[in-house]
Order: structure tokens, then C-alpha cells, then sequence
């Protein structure tokens, strides 16, 4: 798990008691679970009391240095040793990497059953809808004479209860062209499933 200097920087100043004190640090692990488990919780750092003598621009830096830790912690199905390397590069005390360990093991299930659902899924195929119209001229040339396909694919996308289109044209060449390699990509996914 790579992160960025910023949120390490931030780590490292949650770390420090002198900017939040360690009541407002076990908060603080709290809230950035429950930010990202539930949208409703998201913003209640700022009005939480645990936080109101705080500088709230370190309050905010710590936050989302720790939101960032726990999702990419998750992401990464970390354990508590490589979570404590991590905690222990940013100076944090025992009692600290105990606090933030208690609750990651308590809510990494969550975490993970929330990650699980984000994501993006292409859309599936369920129908198509094509004709050919043959081109005798058009406005620049007297004589053309190509047949072009129009295609319409009604794709169904997931958590989206009605279908879309998405429609295009192709000529005779790029249809077969296209057609040979949804075929190759078929039988790479059959043999992939077979493994």
C-alpha cells in the first residue's frame, strides 16, 4: 500500500497528542469509519465537540488522512502488523496504534462488504437492434455506393432499472471486425473461467 506525503504528513501530525489530544484521537478513528460507512456521518467532524478547541484546519487534514487510511487499508485487506508499520512510520505511540487496530478489526468487515459494491461494472449486452441502408450518393460525391450497418446495442447497466442505448455505424469491414473480436474476447473469458 502506497500513500501520498500529504496524507502520511497528516497521519503523522493524528499521531501527535499535542494537536489532538487522545479523547479527540479515538474520536476521530471512530468518525472515519463511520464517514465512510455512512454518508450521514460524512461531515460531522466539524460540529463534533470533541474537536471545538482544535485547530480545525488540522482537524480537517487529520480526518481525511485518516479516511484515507482506512480505506485503502481495507482496499488492501491489510493486517495489524503492516497497519502498525504504517502507524509506526508516523510516530504514533503503542496506545494509539492499539486504539486505530480495535476498531479497524471491528469494522474492516463493513469496510469490506462496502468496497465490494463500489466499482464500475461495464455495462451487459442484453439486445441489438441493426439495419443496413445502402448509400447510392451523397452531397459530395455522385456515386458512393457502400452499405453502411447501424447498430443499436440495448445495454442494461447495473443498479439502473432501464435499458440504454448505445448506437453507432460501421461499415461492412468494421462490423466483421468488430463481430471477430468479441468473439476472441469470448473465448479468452471461457478459458480464463475454465482456470
Amino acid at each position: 500500500m502506497e500513500l501520498s506525503q500529504a496524507v502520511l504528513d497528516g497521519l503523522a501530525v493524528a499521531g501527535e497528542s499535542s494537536q489532538i489530544p487522545d479523547k479527540s484521537y479515538k474520536v476521530l478513528v471512530m468518525r472515519a469509519f463511520d464517514g465512510v460507512l455512512d454518508e450521514r456521518h460524512r461531515n460531522l467532524i466539524a460540529k463534533d465537540p470533541s474537536f471545538r478547541e482544535l485547530d480545525q484546519a488540522v482537524v480537517k487534514e487529520t480526518y481525511s488522512s485518516m479516511v484515507t487510511l482506512v480505506t485503502e487499508a481495507t482496499k488492501h485487506d491489510l493486517d495489524n502488523n503492516s497497519i502498525s508499520s504504517v502507524l509506526e512510520e508516523c510516530k504514533y505511540t503503542s496506545d494509539r496504534i492499539e486504539t486505530f487496530n480495535k476498531v479497524y478489526n471491528t469494522k474492516k468487515p463493513l469496510m469490506q462488504i462496502l468496497l465490494s459494491s463500489v466499482g464500475t461494472c461495464p455495462p451487459h449486452i442484453v439486445d441489438v437492434d441493426w439495419r443496413l441502408d445502402y448509400y447510392i450518393k451523397n452531397n459530395h460525391l455522385e456515386r458512393v455506393n457502400e452499405a453502411v450497418y447501424l447498430v443499436t446495442l440495448k445495454t442494461e447497466v447495473p443498479g439502473c432499472s432501464e435499458l440504454k442505448d448505445v448506437q453507432f455505424s460501421c461499415t461492412q469491414e468494421q462490423l466483421q471486425d468488430m463481430v471477430g473480436k468479441l468473439k476472441d474476447a469470448c473465448k479468452c473469458l471461457e478459458k480464463a473461467s475454465q482456470m
